[in-house]
């Protein structure tokens, strides 16, 4: 039997109506393929036999109709004694399915009250038409390569093109899409793909028994990213989460990308592999390849130890000044950005704001680069953190500006970072609107809540602010097309969706913009400027993002 072809019958229905044979003339008529029987049951425990004709392995679908009698279906052996229950009690049409095996010798119907039933059987299939359906590739090369090597043909030239072409792979898909597809070569047991177009660690699929491992998706022509990749990753006895560090140890540059970032990284393993498809938007204030943040005697910057008595705890704060800086300048911006040493050397954001304004499209800036004391305590710290808040606005703003002459204004001072950053700028700006006016979140984790609330506040800050008053801050959110939930989890792009709708119901200024990249410093570059730009450019960005609903 064909299974490409619609089973017995174009409606896959072949009815097979069991003989009225009394339960005390022994086995009923057998139960196969266009040999209509029927049956009807006396009440008697025995009820009815039908032997089976089938092969080891076939697959059979069936219905039984027993109206309102209650009915028990069986697959018995050669001497009754039951083997399955495909179905208890049942009334009315109800479905059964079942694999054969060899001592299936019989469909058993046993009911305690009398009344007639049938059967029916809607498909069988042996095990000769038993196969998938034919793959699907998203991408045409690899679809043409798969043919390729089931005629007998090799891998070679498909190298030579991607040495040619470098990864990843890019192919029109559809209006607005392409299909970009991952690749590696020769490994032995495994390829793990991280900071790709979604928020897992994909796997690579190895194609066929070739020395090619890919992975495709569909994604927007203005996808922006960063990636690595992790051949051969150790596969050991150990919890989920040791398993997952263990790609760490083996994440690297694409050896097959030519672009890679950034450029000074020591080795493959501290570089990432860069993507920019042609519709990706610009990123302000970043050039082709950032300049060094400065250097240690540059005057622009000022690193010292900050001690907080409210913490009990004390950190390195960094102050940069982009050129022209004059504390009485009343358009001054004071911008405190978390994760500091990331935004300082990572992402290069002096350099970025030296830019924007030589460029004449902000107004001078001076930085309070924050970092973090440890990653333990950059997790209890930045989550809406009352105390962290408390100390920003009367330990450490006092303390910027003591050192830089310049008296914060909350309609100039801002609170920007990224994740949990993101997450801090708008909890800290709402709960000190009094010092911090603008709130400038990158990816915020806005699915976060307080351990032990998830049931009747899953999402804390959007809760905050629908009962809270209307509080005198600006807005800026983004969050990336690839950064979505999964197994019914909320995301940062559906909490950030969400907090922006909860905003704009209070009447706040907010502007919104989604990317079509993840959780990924590579694309928070040019965030960081649009942020910015928005709250504080000299061309209204702002009003035309918060007002146009920019990015929805």
């Amino acid at each position: 039997m064909d299974a490409r072809r619609p089973a017995l019958s174009g409606a896959l229905l072949v009815a097979l109506m069991l003989g009225l044979i009394p339960p005390a003339a022994g086995a009923g008529a057998p139960v196969a393929l266009d040999s209509p029987v029927a049956a009807s049951l006396s009440g008697t425990p025995d009820g009815g036999t039908h032997p089976l004709a089938l092969a080891e392995g076939d697959y059979v679908e069936g219905l039984l109709d027993s109206g309102p009698l209650p009915v028990d279906l069986r697959l018995v052996d050669a001497g009754g004694r039951p083997l399955r229950l495909l179905l208890g009690g049942s009334t009315g049409r109800a479905s059964f399915r079942f694999v054969a095996e060899p001592a299936h010798a019989a469909l058993r119907i046993s009911g305690r009250e009398a009344g007639a039933y049938s059967l029916t059987l809607t498909r069988r299939i042996g095990r000769d038409g038993q196969f998938p359906n034919p793959r699907v590739f998203d991408s045409p090369t690899i679809a043409a390569l798969a043919g390729a090597l089931e005629r007998g043909g090799t891998t070679d030239a498909f190298w030579e093109r991607v040495a040619r072409t470098g990864t990843p792979l890019t192919e029109p898909h559809g209006p607005g899409t392409l299909v970009m597809t991952f690749l590696a070569r020769g490994a032995r047991q495994n390829v793990r793909l991280l900071g790709g177009p979604s928020s897992d660690h994909e796997q690579l699929e190895r194609l066929g028994t070739s020395d090619v491992w890919f992975k495709s998706f569909v994604v927007p022509d203005s996808t922006r990213l960063s990636y690595q990749i992790a051949p051969d990753v150790p596969d050991f006895p150990a919890s989920c989460r040791a398993c997952r560090e263990a790609i760490l140890a083996q994440t690297q540059a694409d050896p097959l990308n030519p672009r890679s970032w950034p450029s000074d990284a020591p080795d493959r393993f501290n570089r990432w592999s860069v993507v920019d498809l042609p519709a990706a938007p610009p990123q302000p204030g970043v050039p082709d390849d950032a300049a060094p943040a400065g250097s240690p005697d540059d005057r622009r910057f000022d690193s010292r130890r900050f001690d907080s008595r409210r913490l009990g705890n004390s950190r390195e704060v960094t102050i940069h000044t982009t050129a022209g800086f004059d504390p009485a300048r009343p358009d001054t911006i004071l911008l405190l950005l978390f994760d500091g040493p990331d935004y300082r050397d990572r992402v290069r954001a002096p350099a970025i704001l030296d830019r924007l304004t030589a460029d004449g499209r902000l107004p001078p800036v001076v930085t309070a680069f924050i970092a973090n004391p440890s990653a333990e305590t950059r997790a209890r710290e930045l989550p809406g953190n009352p105390d962290f808040a408390a100390m920003l606005a009367d330990e450490l703003l006092p303390w910027l500006a003591e050192r830089t002459g310049l008296t914060p204004r909350p309609e100039r001072t801002v609170l920007a970072g990224s994740s949990y950053g993101g997450l801090a700028a708008a909890t800290a700006a709402l709960a000190h609107p009094e010092r911090f006016g603008n709130a400038l979140s990158i990816s915020g984790s806005f699915w976060w809540h307080p351990e032990g609330t998830r049931r009747e506040r899953p999402e804390h800050v959007a809760g905050l602010v629908a009962t809270g008053k209307r509080a005198p801050v600006r807005f800026f959110l983004s969050a990336g097309l690839f950064e979505s939930g999964s197994a019914g989890d909320l995301g940062i792009l559906e909490s950030s969706r969400h907090l922006r709708d909860v905003l704009e119901a209070k009447g706040y200024d907010v502007a919104y913009r989604e990317y079509a990249a993840g959780h990924d410093y590579y694309a928070w570059r040019g965030v960081l400027g649009d942020g910015l730009l928005a709250l504080f450019g000299r061309d209204g960005a702002f009003r035309e993002s918060g007002k146009a609903g920019a990015g929805r």
